[in-house]
């Protein structure tokens, strides 16, 4: 006797829909954002997608959600940096351990900011495109703000174990120093010239980065 097929938990199919939206955002732009589109994408029956994200606004925000897990998931692989980037957890992060020094911080951000550029490169594609959204979007505008704070909270906490004297105005400039370089690479007037990222010279980029923002902080 065959075992009945069931349907994945509601959390699974959560999860299916947020990762399908981004794709389509990464390939499409917004444009190519539809509920029956994310259907269709994912291999779901017609309405899974409105069930659970009744509006395009909610599904824009479990996009954010979606994209902070998967960052600080990446993040994860590089402990001694923390959470480095725009896209951040709910609220502050737990403390995490601390860079020895500038070489170390400068190698795990560059390590992270590689794989951003390259395995992570359409994801964070989707993530600029989203930001957009929410700078239009009043009604996004705190979920996208809620998603970055973790990132800043614990660029802060790192930057005061390097020393800086003012962290949380470093890591301002750090995040945005390191979506700057993102942005660049991936969607400025030379991204498709550009030659492979490199990690040796990420890391680079990524010390003088460093050694800017704590002169100044």
């Amino acid at each position: 006797m065959s075992t009945p097929r069931t349907s994945p938990p509601a959390a699974d199919r959560r999860t299916l829909i947020a990762d399908t939206a981004i794709d389509l955002v990464a390939a499409a732009g917004l444009r190519g954002l539809t509920h029956r589109a994310v259907d269709g994408a994912a291999g779901l029956p017609a309405g899974s997608t409105s069930y659970y994200f009744r509006t395009r606004t909610a599904l824009i925000g479990a996009c954010y959600a979606r994209l902070a897990e998967l960052d600080l998931g990446d993040v994860g692989d590089f402990g001694e940096i923390g959470e480095i980037g725009d896209v951040g957890g709910e609220g502050p992060p737990p403390p995490g351990p601390a860079p020895a020094d500038r070489e170390t911080a400068a190698a795990a951000l560059a390590g992270l900011l590689h794989r951003w550029l390259t395995v992570g490169r359409a994801r964070q594609l989707a993530r600029f495109e989203l930001s957009l959204e929410a700078a239009r979007n009043p009604e996004l505008e705190a979920d996208f703000h809620r998603a970055g704070q973790g990132a800043r909270a614990r660029a802060s906490g790192i930057l005061a174990a390097l020393g800086a004297r003012r962290p949380e105005e470093a890591a301002e400039l750090l995040v945005a120093w390191t979506d700057g370089l993102l942005y660049d690479r991936l969607a400025g007037a030379l991204a498709r010239s550009r030659p492979a990222p490199d990690l040796a010279e990420l890391t680079s980029v990524t010390r003088r980065m460093l050694d800017a923002v704590l002169a100044e902080g």
